[in-house]
């Protein structure tokens, strides 16, 4: 175990070593991708919609798939509506809406609008909830969905969010957080989604 002095001096190279390295660090709007069979994607995304929205930065949430109820994260941040703007553009989860093409085309609108916040930088964060769902289930080309982000604002930060994000999104991307998951109520206890911590 260190002394206390051993840890100081150990401290303070640490410190020197990280000012070091950020004086070499540059800023620039990132690509992130939240993905993986575990909860907390979107959570995750909407943590940064929180923290944006306290430095005054103005934000875009589309939904996509989702849209069939108001969750309780849209109600809460309304209170941002002079930053916040917040579409739900979906029908639902697939199973339920049974219909292919109606979900093709849902997604092809939410994309055109997800795409007038990708090239406005007057909106620092734009989060693309469930966008990876979409094309996992081929509603949207990746080809098409990589070149409009390639035409984004050079500070403009992207969160896709969604199972099954494909390999060329996370080839590009600035940053890549796969969810797991190790126990899931739902299937261990048979718990439904609940309000509060789901939903």
């Amino acid at each position: 175990m260190l002394t206390p002095e051993q840890h100081r001096q150990k401290m303070q190279k640490r410190q020197q070593v990280q000012a070091a390295h950020l004086a070499q660090c540059t800023e620039k709007g990132l690509v992130i991708v939240h993905t993986g069979e575990g909860k907390g994607k979107t959570t995750a995304a909407l943590g940064m919609v929180l923290r944006s929205l306290g430095h005054g930065y103005r934000v875009a949430v589309v939904q996509f798939i989702k849209g069939a109820w108001c969750p309780a994260e849209r109600t809460v941040l309304e209170h941002w509506s002079q930053q916040l703007t917040w579409h739900a553009l979906g029908e639902g989860f697939t199973w339920e809406t049974q219909d292919r093409e109606r979900d093709r085309q849902c997604a092809q609108q939410a994309w055109a609008v997800a795409c007038d916040y990708l090239k406005n930088p007057d909106y620092y964060l734009t989060v693309l909830d469930e966008v990876n769902v979409a094309l996992k289930l081929g509603y949207l080309e990746i080809n098409q969905v990589l070149q409009d982000l390639g035409q984004k604002p050079p500070q403009t930060h992207v969160v896709l969010t969604g199972r099954g994000a494909p390999p060329e999104l996370m080839e590009v991307a600035d940053l890549v957080t796969e969810m797991t998951v190790r126990k899931h109520p739902f299937r261990s206890q048979g718990i439904k989604a609940q309000a509060g911590i789901e939903y």
